[in-house]
């Protein structure tokens, strides 16, 4: 088994790295392989003794794509993009690196599977931003994709992208729309989700944190642990059972800023819950308006895609992974 990950340095693609390393094989195949990309040289996973290939590049860059697929791995994660707050900020920028980059690795595919008859599984990390107001609560399966930020308007074409490459048999592909991550580890990113994770993630450690939107803000969210899942089902599940629809809305919790509060507080204490500063900012509550609040995932969940059923199992996954079991 080879793997390439595309994306590799971001948190997702360390963590499904990871994970990959401390299962040895995928799909019942001994883990042989690992090509692991990003603009940044990503970091060598510990204890992997396969064939180990670590590159610093562009994917939107002409001819990276063929590069990257000379040796025919036989599964791709793609999670290569920059986020919602960046794409609505650059707009070319967000073009280039969320739509034309996938174009170029999906036509790089083509290219190879008419030379050679290469055809690998595709996992491709899409986002519920293909969604856009006026939503249902909670959101079914065969809602129509309306997106309102440029981020989303570029996985939705993707997403029909990748649906096209596969039906017309160049490789094996699936779209995983991913819920908001929360609890993301590390340092605040570019994305104006962002608060979801930082009301929680720096009160866990003693530190204030400011919230932007008022409590009744609803949204959905998976942790880390559960997305890194997703992307392994996915890579391993039989997609005959997916059919032609080949984007899936994943599993999540539906909960408002005030659950999550209220569930910080349940588990780390109040102490912890106090460190919350209210800063109203009426530019992120608009744009919270437009956001799904929820979803059926009924498909995904019959599919054996599975994520938390609390807030509470969510926080609690952050400490575990990321704090040592301890607050």
């Amino acid at each position: 088994m080879h793997i390439l990950t595309i994306g590799a340095a971001g948190m997702l693609g360390r963590k499904l790295t990871e994970r990959l390393v401390q299962m040895g094989e995928l799909g019942g195949r001994p883990l042989e392989a690992m090509t692991l990309v990003d603009v940044v040289t990503p970091d060598a996973p510990q204890g992997f003794g396969g064939q180990l290939r670590l590159v610093a590049a562009d994917l939107s860059a002409p001819g990276t794509a063929a590069q990257l697929i000379q040796s025919r791995p036989d599964v791709i994660f793609h999670f290569a993009a920059i986020v919602s707050g960046e794409a609505e900020a650059d707009f070319e920028k967000g073009y280039r690196i969320n739509l034309d980059s996938t174009r170029d690795l999906f036509e790089a595919i083509r290219l190879a599977h008419d030379a050679d008859g290469y055809f690998p599984r595709v996992v491709f990390a899409s986002s519920i931003a293909v969604m856009g107001a006026p939503l249902p609560y909670p959101i079914p399966d065969d809602f129509h994709t309306t997106p309102l930020t440029s981020y989303g308007t570029q996985k939705a074409i993707s997403e029909l992208l990748l649906a096209d490459y596969t039906r017309r048999g160049f490789f094996d592909g699936i779209g995983i729309r991913l819920p908001t991550i929360c609890i993301r580890p590390g340092k605040p990113n570019k994305a104006a989700s962002g608060f979801f994770s930082s009301i929680l993630r720096e009160p866990l450690v003693g530190q204030e944190a400011v919230l932007p939107v008022p409590d009744s803000v609803r949204h959905w969210h998976t942790s880390p642990r559960s997305a890194v899942g997703f992307m392994i089902h996915a890579a391993t599940m039989d997609l005959s059972a997916v059919g032609p629809r080949r984007n899936l809305s994943m599993p999540g919790v539906s909960a408002t800023v005030g659950e999550q509060i209220e569930a910080l507080r349940r588990v780390a204490g109040e102490g912890a819950a106090r460190l919350i500063r209210r800063e109203p900012d009426a530019a992120i509550t608009r744009m919270c308006e437009g956001w799904a609040p929820g979803f059926e995932a009924t498909r995904a969940r019959h599919l054996g895609f599975v994520s938390e059923d609390s807030f509470d199992d969510i926080i609690r996954a952050h400490i575990e992974d990321e704090l040592g079991g301890t607050a």
